[in-house]
């Protein structure tokens, strides 16, 4: 005769061996995990969150609204509770009568819940609609906020907004039905194999969590990415100039020299042939300089927007110019390196220097009037968090900016990868994009600073000046011919705000595009592919809504109509350059040697 106990026990599921062994396996991969978290770095807390002044303005905000319209605020509380509640017992009743008929989904498609089990199933459709309902009541009680200055409301709703993605359902395992399948389906072998994954995650970045984006053993710079042809001609402790190899027999008189950021690696613009601007330019017949910036480490603590001109840009263009023996070249600036090759040519033009004969900018900003979705990032209690830990370091290390970038794209960059990775056990994808996005780089202590604070935070370029190289630099005081490619979803650089800045330089000759997509895929748009169009008008540039109201779409890739500009500036065709020079041996093969360099902090 079975007691009760021995009774309930033989109806249970029984658990197999296997999965016994996985879960076994878990408790070791945890003491790692502890012992790696162990050795986090030490870093300013005021890099994780925002102040103790939002939350003070929000708080003051609510308690107003409170006093002043109790009423308003209490209907938000008052639909929230009636919808939870209401929603609880249909659901309750439903499942008295055996069965859950899932309420009309009437609003957005959002991908998170694609699993069909998210409408099917009781438990995971409950959760899902008090989701659904709790972040619609966050939203709700934010937006009948009032009193809050702009920027304040830029803050809170972002954060709201991390606080709403933060707690989907999706992100934890107990309430992922896909993680919960794989786990089953796998006897616990995803779940090990996720575990492997945070657990190498957290060691490789010394006790912090960044998800790992791309398979980093899928690509080599140099070798199957990185691969255009070339040599490096000089080298000096900030970058490395790498010239290359022409693909035609006579190539345009004036030679043209590419500034790549330096917050992350030249080679997005070199990721395979078939989609490689640096191989396309070449293949025009243009003599190409790209410049390949040095990841800094603690020794370039003092190193600021004064070294970048000046051993950099100014340097690269003599370079160029002694190489070539031309007087003149044309210079590409793409973002950060952008708005700096701005503040070069209004040094030059203090100067009455005309060693550049034209400018491009890629998504370039130099009006920072709207700080568009860094407004978070770029108010005192972040920056004076980000010159604590630069007083620390010596640098602003790349993790801290690979992880701001990420959450301005949470779902995309952060909790979707980390599902995929460490709840269904799956390798990160061999994407190159991706594998390029995570080899960032350092920014020296002062550089960070100087741009930080003067050109974002008090946006002196555009409006009364701001001291570099001892010259009071202007935006207006840009004055070649210039061609500006702006990108109609970027959130790093908006059109807008790119757009204003390129309103304010003095050039009597300027030419602007907007590119669709985004950031990247906007510029890294070869004709071949035929995929992102791009929006031009004749109105002058003044007003940016006006302009793109009256813009001609142009379906295609920009690449070529700027080719054409750019041919227009750089006089006749001459024979071929090889890369260097008798005063310019060559001293190593491009990609060069500071591409692959990794400074971890």
């Amino acid at each position: 005769m079975t007691t009760k106990d021995e009774a309930e026990e033989a109806a249970a599921p029984q658990m197999s061996a296997q999965m016994q062994e996985n879960l076994a396996k878990i408790e070791d991969l945890t003491q790692r995990m502890v012992e790696a978290v162990s050795r986090k770095r030490p870093h300013t807390p005021a890099l994780d969150g925002p102040g103790l002044d939002l939350y003070m303005t929000a708080s003051a905000a609510f308690m107003k609204e409170m006093a002043e319209r109790p009423s308003k605020m209490l209907e938000a509380q008052v639909n929230y509770w009636a919808d939870a509640v209401k929603h609880y017992m249909e659901a309750s009743e439903a499942l008295a009568k055996g069965g859950m008929k899932p309420p009309e989904n009437t609003g957005p498609t959002d991908r998170r819940f694609k699993n069909p089990l998210w409408d099917s199933h009781p438990y995971f459709n409950f959760i899902k609609q008090q989701y659904l309902m709790s972040s619609r009541a966050l939203e709700d009680a934010m937006n009948r906020l009032d009193g809050l200055d702009n920027t304040d409301r830029k803050r809170l709703e972002y954060f709201t907004r991390q606080i709403i993605d933060l707690m989907a359902p999706t992100n934890f395992l107990a309430t992922n039905p896909d993680a919960l399948e794989r786990a089953i389906e796998t006897e616990g072998e995803s779940l090990v194999r996720g575990m492997e994954n945070l657990v190498r995650d957290i060691e490789q970045n010394r006790g912090d969590l960044l998800v790992t984006l791309a398979d980093k053993n899928a690509f080599t710079v140099g070798g199957n990415i990185g691969t255009t042809e070339g040599s490096v001609v000089y080298r000096n402790r900030m970058f490395e100039l790498i010239q290359y190899k022409p693909t035609t027999e006579q190539v345009h008189k004036t030679p043209l020299v590419i500034f790549p950021p330096w917050i992350n690696k030249f080679y997005i613009l070199d990721l395979k042939p078939q989609n490689s601007l640096i191989k396309w330019i070449v293949d025009q017949g243009f003599t190409l300089f790209v410049v390949a910036w040095k990841n800094p480490d603690a020794s370039y603590a003092d190193v600021g927007m004064d070294t970048y001109i000046e051993e950099g840009y100014l340097t690269a263009i003599e370079q160029a110019k002694q190489i070539t023996g031309e007087k003149q070249v044309n210079a590409v600036g793409y973002c950060i390196a952008g708005t700096t090759l701005s503040l070069t040519l209004s040094l030059l033009d203090k100067r009455s220097d005309k060693s550049i004969k034209s400018a491009t900018f890629f998504t370039t900003l130099t009006d920072f009037s709207d700080q568009g979705e860094f407004t978070s990032f770029l108010q005192d209690d972040f920056v004076d968090g980000i010159e604590a830990q630069i007083q620390q370091d010596g640098i602003l290390s790349s993790y801290f900016m690979t992880r701001t970038f990420s959450f301005l794209r949470a779902n995309d960059l952060i909790y979707q990868p980390a599902i995929r990775s460490y709840m269904m056990g799956e390798a990160p994808p061999a994407f190159d994009l991706l594998f390029w996005n995570g080899d960032s780089t350092n920014l020296p202590g002062r550089m960070a600073t100087e741009y930080l604070r003067g050109l974002c935070q008090a946006d002196r370029f555009s409006r009364d000046g701001i001291e570099v190289c001892g010259e009071v630099l202007k935006v207006s005081d840009v004055k070649v011919p210039l061609m500006a490619i702006a990108c109609e979803t970027d959130h790093i650089a908006p059109w807008i705000a790119s757009f204003n800045g390129v309103a304010k330089m003095g050039s009597k000759d300027k030419t602007f595009i907007i590119s669709e997509s985004g950031h990247i895929a906007g510029i890294v748009n070869p004709p071949s592919k035929n995929k992102y169009g791009h929006y031009t008008s004749d109105l002058p540039i003044e007003n940016p809504n006006e302009w793109k109201g009256t813009a001609t779409y142009n379906q295609g890739s920009w690449w070529p109509r700027w080719g054409e500009w750019l041919a227009e500036k750089s006089g006749r065709m001459v024979p071929a350059r090889e890369p260097g020079g008798k005063n310019h041996p060559v001293l190593a093969p491009a990609p060069g040697t500071y591409v692959s360099e990794n400074v971890a902090i």
